[in-house]
């Protein structure tokens, strides 16, 4: 516990309520929870769901059978992939959940997990809860974000189980093609790893951009697993309801620590996300509509607040730039003191951080323009 860094996200609520706590308005772009509510016709469906006495009992483990195939369904329109629902297919309590029983599934104290270096904090504080050790794959701008596995030594790779990718990838809004995909799976192959593909942004794409899935690439189910969300995709961050597909092994590995663990998805949260996959898609249309909105917005005000960053294609997410002489955590503290503005620093994402911050669009349109204002006034 003593290794365990302070969580992120709980620490951004701590700085606001101590703020807000002195009676300060702070706006919050720190943490990406989408800020418009998840579309009624989920919302109707749930309503059903609570009211059927059947789902007031324990869930399936796995998840119901209706469930897995909703998402085996999803896959297949999405991605042209096919995955059982019965052996590659599994419910989750969110993705992070999933994440997070990974590492007491395949890794022993001592072992090693690849890390992107800008990446989801629970890559790496999963492996700290179960004695297990880092290696942080370098993620630079001029690699494009994309995390270097093949630079990884080959010490570290003889104690390696498990590497973790995530493209659209938070908090960079980085995306990759399907020729790093075939390379990381093919370095997965050579070095006995499980890969495990987070595509949680997959949904959430600009511009005509739409991020694939790593199995529909040859030979991904031999080796890796991806983890899909609802959160994002259809506004339902606080329901915790995913799913993980692909190799069967690894889902049954990891679907044997669940069930020694937790108690599965509430079912009527079940049925509600069976409506999401299946039911009408408008909703992510108009969705991307608003993130991309948002994201014109921020990307015309950087340079007058003297921060630079690429236009993001994906994400809910804008991974700036501070300016020279500042370290991530002190512009980002600067933000705080001076403008009352909350953004999340990149070193909270891994050493590769350093030197960005990283500025959430969840944030309703007027509260985002007022954040600027108040960033342009106070530096």
């Amino acid at each position: 516990m003593a290794d365990l860094p302070p969580y992120l996200f709980a620490e951004i609520d701590r700085k606001k309520e101590a703020k807000q706590a002195q009676g300060i308005d702070v706006i919050s772009l720190g943490i990406g929870d989408p800020d418009t509510p998840t579309p009624g016709h989920i919302v109707d469906a749930m309503a059903a769901a609570i009211r059927n006495p059947k789902n007031h009992q324990y869930p399936a483990y796995a998840g119901s059978k209706a469930y897995r195939q909703a998402a085996a369904t999803w896959m297949k329109r999405r991605f042209g992939v096919d995955v059982d629902p019965d052996t590659e297919t599994l419910a989750l309590i969110g993705s992070k959940e999933g994440i997070a029983h990974l590492f007491p599934a395949f890794v022993d104290p001592g072992d090693v997990t690849l890390v992107p270096g800008c990446g989801y904090p629970v890559y790496h504080a999963g492996g700290v809860l179960v004695g297990g050790k880092t290696h942080w794959m370098p993620m630079t701008a001029d690699n494009g974000f994309l995390a270097d596995f093949e630079s990884t030594p080959d010490d570290v790779l003889a104690r390696a189980k498990m590497m973790f990718l995530s493209y659209p990838n938070n908090p960079t809004s980085a995306v990759a093609d399907v020729d790093y995909f075939d390379r990381a799976i093919a370095f997965a192959r050579e070095h006995d790893l499980l890969l495990v593909h987070d595509n949680a942004y997959s949904e959430i794409g600009f511009d005509g951009y739409r991020a694939p899935s790593i199995l529909e690439r040859p030979g991904a189910k031999d080796v890796a697993i991806e983890l899909f969300s609802l959160s994002k995709a259809y506004n339902m961050t606080g329901w915790r309801v995913a799913f993980a597909v692909g190799n069967a092994q690894a889902i049954k590995t990891l679907a044997t620590v669940k069930s020694n663990i937790d108690s599965g998805v509430f079912t009527a949260i079940q049925d509600a996300a069976i409506e999401a996959l299946l039911g009408p898609q408008d909703s992510i249309v108009e969705l991307n509509r608003l993130y991309q909105r948002r994201r014109d917005l921020v990307m015309s005000a950087l340079g007058s607040i003297g921060l630079e960053a690429e236009t993001p294609k994906a994400t809910i997410y804008v991974w700036a730039k501070v300016p020279s002489g500042y370290s991530s955590a002190d512009y980002a503290a600067k933000l705080l003191d001076e403008a009352n503005v909350i953004v999340a620093a990149g070193t909270a994402y891994g050493p590769y951080g350093e030197g960005y911050i990283r500025i959430s669009l969840t944030t309703p349109d007027d509260r985002l323009e007022a954040a600027i204002e108040r960033i342009k006034n106070a530096l």
